[in-house]
């Protein structure tokens, strides 16, 4: 009995060893880091807004309905619990994804609109805000991608044979991802019409 025991530990070693628990745990953590990372960027963003609404504020006659959409859209993003295991609950990161999308849109209109309002535009807090806000765009992308990235490694961990096993055995589930808003209007080709050119 003792010269088997021996045997059958190193068996067992082996066979967890390859199992994938180890690999998921890996995995596990680069999620969570990189799902920190995009939720300290969407702060960054949201913290922003303020100062650029009281900024816009200041222009006579600015569009109040954008201002509002704004406002409310980063209102929504404030409302949403955030927590890690958001990314084990589809439904709730929806809800998430969605809701950055709304601000998002919402910053972009306010941006846009500003365009009409040259001595807004001039200052130098305005620059300054407008430049930070797309600094942390940039970081948002970026940070998203990372994610989406650390993400696919974990769900090709929990889907592939064997380690699915593992996955099945320890609760490992699928997270979820970043989708694409809108994939049939980036699909559709542009459509280009010359008649309406003028001559």
């Amino acid at each position: 009995m003792r010269r088997i025991l021996p045997v059958l530990l190193a068996v067992l070693t082996l066979t967890l060893g390859g199992c994938g628990y180890n690999d998921f745990q890996r995995l596990d953590e680069q999620v969570k880091s990189a799902w920190s990372e995009v939720l300290n960027n969407y702060q960054r963003r949201a913290d922003l807004i303020p100062n650029l609404v009281a900024t816009v504020q200041g222009a006579a006659d600015f569009e109040k309905s954008t201002l509002t959409e704004l406002t409310n859209a980063r209102a929504a993003v404030g409302r949403i619990q955030v927590t890690p295991d958001m990314v084990n609950d589809p439904e709730a990161f929806k809800k998430f994804e969605d809701a950055q999308a709304r601000l998002g849109g919402a910053l972009t209109r306010l941006l846009a609109v500003a365009e009409n309002y040259p001595t807004l535009t001039a200052t130098k807090q305005f620059g300054e805000l407008q430049a930070q806000l797309e600094g942390t765009e940039n970081r948002i992308t970026v940070a998203r991608g990372r994610y989406i990235k650390a993400v696919q490694e974990y769900n090709v961990l929990a889907r592939q044979f064997p380690t699915n096993l593992t996955a099945m055995m320890f609760g490992y589930k699928v997270k979820s991802n970043f989708s694409v808003p809108d994939e049939k209007a980036i699909a559709a080709p542009p459509k280009v019409d010359f008649s309406k050119q003028k001559p």
